[in-house]
């Protein structure tokens, strides 16, 4: 059966206009060249009984088609269908994407999902077109692509960073999908270069996004939570230092809208301990600022409830931030439970400075503290109520030895359970947590008071929130923003959380 996003028609028509608002979402695979495109691409205009349409660049590479260097279809933005859906397919695609497959290999893939490698493959090439190792192998194609054009790095370092075994593999795999030599790609993107390069040891990419973003909101969300010492926000720039699979790297990323065929980007300087970092990085940053995101769809629906249609006129393309690291989310949002935001960035800043791994970064001193870290000298940091400490404590205890397990790949219903079954962690914490670590689309924060706040500014009744599905964490946002609006321009300090326990 063909999935509902893979209608011929409506796929046809998308690429007939070049409508770009479908880049990332589908595959166009044209027969008589053996190339496959991003639907917007300016390169095609294919006869329906030449084209066919797949879910994955994996599973046009399977069908042994090769991939545009015009429209580069492996730098569209993501496919949304990952965070809508909740079915096998999609949490496992949230895993690949953030390199679960190079490290681990299928059969660690697998078992974190809960299923034999068996059953995971027959399913994603059911839905997708192509086992774990086919989109492993996709996504260490695109990580070469970026490595090969936007550094000066060997090609042998460039094929072991990617996650390629060997350098036969890296090259006949590049020869395969992009139809040219690494060299060959690396000269024809030093003829595209023009201004000024990244500094030595960092990767500058651009992160393309579907039009609308509400940037304000994302920069008030990124600024307001930042704690010293980790994170920066200044003249536009956002940096922090990430803990990554293979060492530590600092980020430093500016939103640059355009609005020009529905897409704008982040432009992102990644400087990285261990390149293999690089596409968990990329997808880590994608998730948290919401990158894959379809907005015209979300604001679409909500705007069809008059309560929040203002809303959404005012900030369309309004984001629900993810998460850089699950573990550090759920720590710091215990921490800041029942204090202000100024508060509560002060008590992880102390955390930070005193159990965190030094950076060597001219703008940021360490990272997060390890889960393992905070279990055993937590007590000699953290303030507070002490009950509020000895839930700090067991969570990052739990977290450390793999009692409680953080990750994209699980449902929403089985992380909120297993969250709340801890001393300190209520409804909102779970919700909140849980919402931004798998950026599911759907958590209606109703407990949240600012929440509530601004459902009772805008007339909305939170009981019928049903009515906003699949969209409840974007009405969420625009309720928060609301609350926020009405003291001020979206002061620079939030009001308490309430979490019920």
């Amino acid at each position: 059966m063909t999935a509902p996003h893979l209608d011929f028609e409506r796929c046809y028509r998308a690429v007939s206009a070049r409508d770009a608002r479908f880049d990332g979402q589908f595959i166009t695979a044209v027969r008589t060249t053996g190339i496959y495109c991003r639907p917007s691409c300016p390169a095609i205009t294919p006869k329906p009984g030449n084209v066919t349409f797949l879910p994955t660049a994996a599973a046009a590479q399977q069908a042994g088609y090769r991939a545009c260097r015009r429209c580069l279809p492996d730098a569209a933005p993501g496919s949304p269908l990952w965070n809508v859906r909740s079915d096998l397919a999609a949490r496992a695609m949230r895993l690949i994407s953030d390199g679960a497959v190079e490290r681990g290999g299928v059969a660690a893939l697998s078992a974190s999902l809960g299923y034999s490698t068996r059953q995971l493959t027959r399913t994603l090439t059911s839905e997708l077109g192509a086992g774990p190792l086919a989109l492993a192998r996709a996504h260490r194609a695109h990580t070469a692509r970026l490595l090969i054009q936007t550094t000066a790095m060997p090609m042998s370092d460039v094929a072991f960073a990617a996650g390629f075994s060997s350098i036969r593999q890296f090259n006949d795999t590049v020869r395969e999908v992009f139809a040219a030599t690494p060299s060959a790609m690396r000269a024809e993107a030093a003829r595209r270069t023009d201004g000024a390069g990244p500094t030595a040891g960092t990767v500058r990419l651009r992160l393309p996004y579907r039009e609308p973003l509400d940037a304000g909101w994302l920069t008030w969300q990124l600024s307001a939570h930042a704690v010293d010492g980790l994170e920066l926000f200044a003249a536009g720039e956002y940096r922090r230092t990430l803990r990554l699979p293979h060492g530590t790297g600092v980020a430093a990323v500016r939103i640059n809208p355009i609005h020009q065929n529905h897409f704008g980007h982040v432009l992102t300087d990644l400087t990285l301990q261990d390149m293999r970092d690089l596409a968990p990085a990329v997808a880590r940053l994608r998730h948290l600022l919401d990158l894959d995101a379809d907005p015209e769809s979300v604001d679409a629906a909500l705007r069809a409830d008059p309560a929040l249609s203002e809303s959404v006129d005012s900030a369309p393309g309004i984001r629900v931030p993810g998460s850089i690291d699950a573990e550090e989310l759920l720590l710091r949002t215990m921490i800041g439970q029942q204090i202000s935001l100024a508060a509560a960035a002060t008590a992880t800043a102390r955390l930070v400075a005193h159990l965190g791994e030094p950076v060597d970064d001219a703008a940021l001193t360490h990272g997060f503290p390890s889960a393992a870290t905070i279990a055993a000298r937590g007590h000699e940091v953290l303030a507070g109520p002490a009950r509020r400490i000895d839930a700090v404590i067991g969570a990052a205890a739990a977290l450390a030895d793999g009692t409680l397990v953080l990750h994209a790949g699980r449902t929403a219903a089985d992380l909120r359970a297993d969250l709340m079954s801890y001393p300190g962690i209520g409804p909102w914490t779970a919700d909140y947590v849980a919402m931004r670590t798998l950026a599911d689309p759907d958590t209606l924060l109703g407990t949240d008071l600012v929440v509530r706040r601004g459902a009772a500014a805008l007339g909305v009744n939170l009981s019928e929130g049903e009515r906003w599905a699949p969209w409840r964490s974007y009405a969420s946002m625009h309720l928060w923003r609301a609350a926020l609006s009405r003291r001020g321009a979206i002061p620079p300090t939030l009001p308490d959380h309430e979490d019920q326990r």
